[in-house]
């Protein structure tokens, strides 16, 4: 497991605080459904960077930080 520098840990909690809404850009998980474009929920941050998410599709797997990509979005 990689270390995250600490200060790319305070930007994304500070960028991605619980309720941020996000769409999945990328994620390589062979065993997902997700695809580009589905749409969830951020429920938090942890120590080593994932984002937390809970998607409107039902499920709750999280954006690993440096191998998969979410954006912000407004709706």
């Amino acid at each position: 497991m990689k270390e995250i520098h600490r200060e790319i840990l305070e930007r994304l909690k500070k960028e991605f605080p619980s309720g941020t809404r996000v769409a999945l850009v990328k994620m390589d998980d062979p065993y997902s459904t997700l695809k580009a474009g589905d749409k969830g929920t951020v429920t938090g941050v942890d120590d080593i960077g994932t984002i937390h998410v809970n998607w409107d599709k039902g499920s709750s797997l999280g954006i690993a930080f440096g191998e998969d990509i979410c954006r912000k979005i407004t709706e």
